[in-house]
C-alpha cells in the first residue's frame, strides 16, 4: 500500500509519552506498519514529523482498542498482543524469524540474543538479532524488550534502557542496580 493511504493514531498518555500506531487499509482488515515509541534521542513527535508526515489522523474502534490495550500494557497490565496486528512482509526474512521468535518470549521472562539466534536456525548469531530487533518496527507488540544480552545485562531498545527497565520490572523480571537481570530466563525448551 502507498504511503500517501498510511494513518496515524497518538496513543497518549502514557507514562513513557506519546507514542504512535502508523496503520493501513480498512478497520476491519487493518495492519500496523510502525509503532512509534519515544525515545531519549528522539521523541516520537519528531519521528512523526521526520518519518511520518504524510500519515492521515484517523482511528476506528479496532485501532481505538489496540491503544487502549497498548497503554494499558505500558502501565503494568499483562496484555498479549496478537502477531497478526503487525504488517510483517515489510521486514526482510531473517528479521520476520526473528521477530516470530520474540514474539514467543512469555511475559515476566527474557531471553538472550543468542538463544534467539540459535532458535531461529542461526546460531552465533546475535548480533544479527540485536540488530533485527533494534529495528523492530513494531516494539511493544513484539516485545523486544525481553532480549538481553548472554551476560545477563540489559542491552539496547529503541526506547532507551529506562523504558526497558521499567518494562521489564513491570512484568516481574528482577533488575539490579546494574542493569543486570536477576531472574527469570526463559529457554524454548520450557514452552
Amino acid at each position: 500500500m502507498s504511503k500517501s493511504v498510511r494513518m496515524l493514531r497518538v496513543v497518549e498518555p502514557t507514562p513513557f509519552g506519546p507514542l504512535a500506531l502508523i496503520w493501513t487499509e480498512a478497520c476491519e482488515s487493518f495492519r500496523i506498519v510502525r509503532v512509534v515509541i519515544p525515545s531519549p534521542d528522539l521523541p516520537a513527535a519528531v519521528q512523526l514529523r521526520e518519518s511520518y508526515s504524510e500519515a492521515e489522523p484517523a482511528s476506528c474502534a479496532a485501532v481505538d482498542k489496540l491503544a487502549r490495550d497498548m497503554r494499558a500494557f505500558l502501565e503494568g497490565a499483562d496484555v498479549r498482543f496478537p502477531l497478526e496486528l503487525v504488517d510483517l512482509a515489510s521486514c526482510p526474512p531473517f528479521q520476520r524469524a526473528v521477530l516470530r521468535a520474540e514474539q514467543g518470549v512469555p511475559r515476566g521472562r527474557v531471553t538472550t540474543y543468542g538463544a534467539l539466534a540459535a532458535h531461529v536456525g542461526r546460531p552465533g548469531a546475535s548480533r544479527a538479532v540485536g540488530n533485527a530487533l533494534a529495528s523492530n518496527p513494531f516494539p511493544i507488540i513484539v516485545p523486544c524488550h525481553r532480549a538481553i544480552r548472554s551476560d545477563g545485562r540489559l542491552g539496547g531498545f529503541q526506547g532507551g534502557p529506562a523504558m526497558k527497565r521499567a518494562l521489564l520490572r513491570n512484568e516481574g523480571v528482577e533488575v539490579d542496580n546494574r542493569d543486570r537481570v536477576v531472574r527469570p530466563r526463559f529457554h524454548y525448551r520450557d514452552r
